[in-house]
């Protein structure tokens, strides 16, 4: 085993990689950017080195030699399936713990890896060159897909001929952005298909073993967002066979390391399936195998890049219950999953058996647009897939993350859907469902945020009456305080509250209401009303409380009588995110129709075109290529034409840092 391992990554990932280093007794030396300076993954490892960027192979050598390293492990993404890396380890002395250069570039490159299937036998899916594509009309959709990418990215549905030159254009200029390659191809899109992925693991001594499949057909543009293991229609024929097919390819490979072959099949009849591609790396979703097998990949992955032969065989391979895993995103589901950002001022992992956390946040940490949206993945293991939902359905309630906008909520509504209960799943399911936010009484929310801090005031001002703002009086009842507080922007709500102790009574116009008050944690009290005790999380930001429950959160602001919670009609266009300005697609005088793209924002390397609302002409444009935007920032302005109305779109206002005075 090795004695020293740098973590080529960052987040939720490299703390998982520094848990088992820790467990093994080998030295962690991280890596950070400005932007992760303070990140929990720094703090958690034995050294940490600052780099300029993730993505600079000759620097993350330089700094695995310094930090004296005899390894590196680089996690997924970032430069985790990049063959010039690895040779450059190799040539530094430094093991990549991954797979060999030449496999990586055969299971790297899509087309290699199609290749190399249909070599080892495995099915593929038909390819087309963009001069077939043009004609192939009877083969539609088709799906452009970069050649070097993984996760999402670079990828396009084209539903029609006329639109294969466009998703071409933005496929490549995405996939030149995320991966350095804007090579793409092109190949038949399934609309009902299900995604089933193989978990490999080969040693140096010609060992390739199966630990068992995923599904993983929850996704949303092409990125998952729910996995589990195993899948719910795989019965232990089908499963012997992929896995035979997967152990084949990777033979055929001469892969060695952890990876993962991922399969399309059929939504009704999954043993008519294809080859889809190799991961050549750990995957984001590998917590749902080893939950359910009991073996640690990351370990293996070690022992195997050591030169240690693999200490067990297929038969020991035994798969116990079921697992599922969802992921949770810096994304606002209600405004169509645009990346969002800020600092996480609250955070509460949930305590529920059979549950883990892979998180790579705390409370303070910041996030940014520089990286990817995900914050952390739950994962819950039971005896079966109800127990195993059940759990993690208890979990996500239990999780609270306040400050930045999460898809937590989302995620409970997604998993308590008929179709998902079921295992009816496909890759497009996600797309086709309507989830609305759940409803919610604003009155209600309005009493918590009044009530905390109400309880927070009593706890600053201890027993001097004269510091109380509880209504105290001079040999009196308590008097009522007035609040007028406004839930997510909307309409104000009053509250009256009467603080007696622990023990208030409040009012939202149906007269006084008993009360339970209680701590329960350094964020997080209980309240209790007519016998149902609930427990809120919160935390504050400038003039807002944050508050959460049962996975999910609002904002709460102290209002005034005039303001209006009407959205704004207008003509200017604004940063709905922040983010840089990719393309200024048109300029002050030009004429556009409802739809037209004006202006294209990249923010954690995502795709975000800022269209017009309305027929008219381009007033101004406030923005260039390469400048950064913030929230809320206005880029364009358009003029309708007479009689046009404009759209609605998003006035969001970004608050000033924590400061917990602004609520008297």
């Amino acid at each position: 085993m090795f004695e020293s391992v740098l973590v080529a990554n960052r987040g939720e990932i490299a703390r998982r990689v520094v848990r088992t280093l820790r467990r093994v007794g080998v030295r962690s030396v991280a890596i950070y950017t400005d932007a992760d300076r303070r990140a929990p993954h720094v703090r958690e490892a034995d050294g940490a080195l600052h780099v300029a960027s993730y993505l600079d192979a000759a620097e993350l050598v330089e700094a695995a030699r310094r930090a004296g390293a005899d390894a590196v492990h680089p996690g997924y993404g970032f430069l985790s399936e990049n063959p010039g890396f690895a040779r450059a380890c190799a040539q530094a002395g430094v093991t990549f713990v991954g797979p060999p250069p030449e496999a990586m570039e055969a299971m790297g490159d899509k087309l290699r890896a199609k290749a190399v299937a249909d070599r080892a036998g495995v099915p593929v899916v038909p390819s087309f060159t963009v001069e077939q594509a043009r004609e192939a009309h009877e083969h539609y959709p088709l799906l452009v897909k970069a050649a070097a990418g993984g996760g999402g990215r670079g990828m396009r549905v084209v539903e029609r001929p006329d639109d294969l030159d466009a998703a071409l254009e933005s496929a490549r200029r995405e996939a030149q952005a995320g991966f350095g390659d804007d090579t793409v191809f092109i190949e038949r899109f399934l609309p009902r298909a299900r995604h089933i992925e193989v978990q490999v693991i080969a040693d140096a001594h010609g060992n390739v073993l199966h630990l068992g499949e995923r599904e993983c057909s929850l996704q949303r543009r092409h990125q998952k967002i729910v996995e589990e293991s195993p899948s719910p229609v795989v019965d232990a024929a089908l499963r012997a066979r992929l896995g035979e097919e997967a152990v084949a390819l990777a033979r055929a490979a001469g892969y060695v390391n952890a990876g993962t072959v991922e399969f399309i099949a059929d939504a009704d009849d999954p043993a008519t399936h294809f080859f889809l591609e190799v991961n050549a790396r750990l995957q984001v979703e590998h917590p749902v195998t080893e939950l359910v097998t009991g073996l640690d990949l990351v370990e293996l992955q070690l022992r195997v890049a050591a030169g240690e032969p693999l200490a067990l065989t297929q038969d020991d391979v035994r798969l116990s219950g079921h697992a599922i895993e969802v992921r949770v995103n810096a994304e606002d589901a209600a405004a169509g999953f645009l990346p969002a950002a800020g600092p996480v001022l609250g955070y509460r992992e949930p305590e529920v058996a059979g549950v883990r956390v892979d998180s790579g946040i705390a409370r303070r940490s910041r996030v940014g647009t520089d990286y990817d949206s995900l914050l952390c993945k739950v994962i819950a293991h039971g005896a079966d897939r109800d127990v195993a939902l059940a759990r993690l359905d208890r979990a996500l309630a239990d999780t609270a993350i306040l400050g930045v906008t999460t898809t937590v909520g989302y995620l409970r509504r997604l998993l308590a859907t008929p179709e998902v209960r079921a295992g009816a799943l496909d890759t497009g399911l996600v797309g086709r469902l309507e989830l609305p936010p759940t409803g919610v009484d604003e009155r209600e929310v309005a009493a918590a945020a009044a009530l905390i801090q109400t309880a927070v005031n009593a706890e600053r001002a201890g027993d001097d009456p004269f510091e109380s703002v509880r209504g105290w009086r001079v040999g009196g009842v308590p008097g009522w305080s007035y609040w007028l507080i406004a839930v997510d922007g909307g309409a104000p709500v009053d509250v009256r509250v009467r603080g007696v102790a622990d023990r208030p009574e409040y009012d939202v116009g149906d007269g006084p209401i008993a009360a339970e008050v209680d701590r329960v944690g350094p964020q997080a009290f209980a309240i209790a009303v007519g016998g149902e005790r609930r427990t809120w999380d919160y935390a504050y930001e400038g003039n807002v409380i944050w508050l959460g429950r049962d996975g999910q959160v609002w904002t709460t602001r102290r209002a005034s009588r005039e303001e209006s919670h009407e959205a704004s009609v207008h003509g200017d266009l604004r940063a709905p995110m922040p983010g840089q300005v990719l393309l200024v697609k048109a300029s002050p005088g030009d004429r556009v129709a409802p739809g037209d793209a004006v202006v294209v924002l990249e923010s954690m390397k995502m795709e975000l075109t800022v269209a017009a609302p309305m027929a008219g002409r381009v007033a101004a444009v406030a923005v260039a290529v390469g400048d950064q935007v913030v929230q809320d920032q206005p880029v364009a302005t358009i003029e309708p034409d007479a009689g046009e109305m404009p759209g609605e779109l998003p006035r969001l206002v970004a608050l000033p840092a924590e400061d917990e005075a602004a609520w008297p």
